[in-house]
């Protein structure tokens, strides 16, 4: 029998002890190795999905082994309808980043290492079901982009990636602290104390123990997200991460935040969650309003995207705690969709500085005369972004809007905002990057390479494909939502006339 998810989670440190083994492998090789073990994850991450059952809402795949029988503590891993695109996402995306930094000249050997070893942290976070692995699988992911960034980035590096570190760490301790609770608490349960998310789901604890563990876990998760007021730490990482990390970093690492809210949140503190489902709104609302606002008024346009992702990401929060069937399902869309296209915004805004050597939008004009290509591909992606109908984004904001609206109007009118400052950002850039004279030193460059369109073109192919039939998508993803909703009890109802309040309604 195949164990389809130890061997994609697993997978790549395969080539990370391969890298950093041969320490007399030439680049080049370096490189081969990196993409030909993300190649065949990815292709390990298809059969997992050809495998899937998308009428089951549970678990499926589950995979367990005793680790510490004392404490409970278990190898468990499986995949449902959430953690299931992300998977596939991040197996997806590792070699589109390997293939993007294939010109990476500093240490190859060790940065392809980092891009695997991040990998194995990141789908092990999203299939595993025992509490203290997920936090060792949370924990992994750390080092090795902590590495991208103050190793591999810009000017500013070493602050940006010290700022990551600290900032996660912050939310872990609260983590760390909040799982030890709940394991002791688990000793009341038949099969003792455990670990396993599945049992500890059935504790019956104390509202105020509840309500505070929620919170603890609600803090290491919205760091990651990252939701506002604790996003201060995104742009900057963003900013001087290198492209390949810039990519994981959007694409895949903050939706570890989001599932980690859908997952554990709502999945363990059904009460708390809706007791404090209208204060989380609140904040997602002011972060889709200022993520926005904010990158109005950016000239970096790298640090405009990165501010374009804590918008965007505030429609994931949205959507999972208003507590509707199409506003959950559109948000976990949504985590699929920003990753394909602020990822693929990133690795455009690479391509561009790599010929203009420059991220300055006042620098820039007359692209599209010298690139014509390329600046077609952002504009692809950018009108993906704004929810251009027919484009993936579209399809997870209009069902998050629409759940939304179905519990207050204003709610989701404010949300609606959001689209419409996405538009002016991302269309005010491509104007001050495309159009108008080109500078002098700006003149004659190259356009897309053939490296650079087999990198962008799977991107470009899933966007337009999700947009066009996301059924595919959601026909996986919503039974598990509507398991995750029927967990969390009693209706919330946003009152329209205090659009942030929360009152219970009786099933």
């Amino acid at each position: 029998m195949t164990r389809w998810l130890t061997l994609v989670t697993f997978l790549p440190l395969v080539g990370v002890a391969v890298l950093l083994v041969g320490r007399g492998l030439p680049p080049r090789a370096a490189r081969w190795v990196a993409l030909a073990v993300s190649l065949a994850t990815f292709v390990v991450s298809l059969g997992m999905l050809g495998r899937f059952d998308p009428a089951v809402a549970d678990f499926q795949m589950v995979e367990e082994a005793w680790w510490v029988r004392s404490i409970g503590l278990r190898y468990l891993l499986g995949v449902d309808g959430v953690s299931l695109w992300m998977v596939v996402l991040t197996t997806f995306l590792v070699p589109i980043a390997v293939l993007a930094s294939w010109n990476v000249e500093d240490r190859p050997r060790l940065f392809m290492a980092c891009l695997l070893a991040l990998e194995t942290g990141m789908v092990g976070s999203f299939l595993a079901l025992d509490l203290l692995l997920f936090f060792l699988f949370f924990e992994a992911i750390l080092f090795p982009m902590y590495l991208v960034i103050g190793v591999w980035g810009s000017e500013r590096r070493i602050y940006a990636a010290v700022k990551f570190f600290l900032f996660t760490m912050f939310g872990s301790a609260f983590l760390l602290v909040a799982i030890l609770v709940l394991h002791a608490r688990s000793g009341a349960l038949p099969g003792g104390p455990t670990f396993d998310i599945r049992a500890m789901a059935e504790l019956d604890l104390p509202i105020a123990t509840a309500r505070l563990l929620f919170l603890a876990f609600l803090v290491a998760f919205a760091v990651k997200v990252p939701l506002f007021p604790l996003h201060t730490w995104l742009p900057d990482a963003h900013t001087e991460a290198p492209t390949a990390g810039s990519v994981i970093l959007a694409a895949i690492l903050l939706k570890v935040g989001a599932y980690g809210l859908i997952r554990f949140n709502l999945g363990l503190f059904p009460e708390a969650s809706r007791a404090f489902a209208g204060p989380v709104v609140a904040l997602a609302l002011v972060g889709i309003v200022y993520g926005g606002v904010v990158a109005i008024v950016q000239r970096d346009l790298k640090r405009l995207v990165a501010y374009s992702s804590v918008s965007h990401l505030g429609f994931v929060v949205l959507g999972t705690f208003v507590f509707t069937g199409p506003a959950l399902a559109g948000g976990v869309l949504q985590m699929v969709n920003h990753g394909l296209s602020t990822g693929a915004l990133f690795l455009l805004v690479g391509m561009i500085y790599e010929r203009t050597h420059t991220r300055d939008l006042a620098r820039m004009g007359g692209l599209w005369s010298t690139a014509p290509l390329l600046v077609g591909a952002f504009l692809f992606v950018a009108l993906s972004s704004i929810g251009l109908p027919g484009l993936n984004n579209f399809v997870g904001e209009f069902l998050v809007i629409l759940g939304a609206v179905g519990r207050s109007p204003v709610v989701g009118a404010v949300a609606a905002s959001g689209v419409v400052l996405a538009a002016v950002y991302l269309l005010w850039a491509f104007q001050r990057m495309a159009t108008g004279p080109t500078p002098p030193e700006h003149r004659g460059y190259p356009d897309l390479s053939l490296r650079e369109w087999l990198v962008l073109a799977p991107v470009l192919a899933a966007i337009l494909a999700i947009g066009v039939y996301p059924k595919v998508v959601l026909d996986r993803i919503e039974p598990t939502t509507r398991r995750v909703l029927s967990g969390v009890g009693a209706t919330p109802v946003v009152v329209p006339t205090a659009p942030l309040a929360v009152v219970e309604e009786e099933p």
